[in-house]
């Protein structure tokens, strides 16, 4: 595979403008690519797998990881983005590590992405996997390809929200949750 995919990056590198060969670039095809299979290392699993490690709830209180920081590539142009991605949830029987949560973030975000589809991705593996009566997810990030390219707004955040169970009900403890996510 290797051997298909560098002399492609080199000719990308080429109508870019510049020469693969010329110190300092001459690695760079093979940096270029192990970057991406790292960018990218989501693909390796099922991030809802991390949610199978659960224990006994001793509550149905509402549980809330804010700022889980996470990179990821937009798959309409293949640039970064990147923000912070806020997870709640009201158990049912079982909770789950606190990390776990993270892992699930951040499998999703290894991956070519759209912002709006990652946050319906991650609110669905908390309530499937956890069997959650409820779960938030709210994403927050700045879009590289809006920030150098096109329009060129560097300063927007794009934010959205997935809202799963009880949450939509139960308007109280959405504005609660909410609130708990502004901080």
């Amino acid at each position: 595979m290797k051997e298909r995919i560098l002399p492609a990056f080199k000719r990308l590198i080429e109508i870019c403008g510049d020469d693969p060969s010329r110190e300092g670039m001459e690695e760079t095809p093979f940096r270029a690519l192990k970057a991406f299979l790292e960018y990218t290392k989501g693909y390796g699993t099922d991030p809802a797998d991390h949610l199978a490690t659960t224990f006994p709830a001793q509550n149905q209180d509402l549980v809330l990881i804010r700022d889980i920081e996470f990179f990821s590539l937009c798959e309409h142009h293949l640039a970064p983005f990147y923000g912070k991605c806020h997870v709640a949830y009201i158990p049912k029987q079982r909770i789950t590590g606190l990390s776990k949560l993270a892992r699930v973030v951040e499998g999703y975000a290894r991956r070519f992405q759209v912002q709006e589809r990652m946050t319906e991705q991650i609110a669905d593996a908390v309530m499937d996997r956890l069997d959650a009566q409820g779960a938030i997810c709210v994403i927050e990030a700045r879009h590289m390809c809006m920030a150098m390219r096109g329009v060129a707004k560097p300063d927007a955040v794009t934010t959205t929200s997935a809202i799963r169970g009880i949450y939509h009900d139960d308007s109280d403890l959405r504005m609660e949750t909410m609130n708990l996510i502004k901080g």
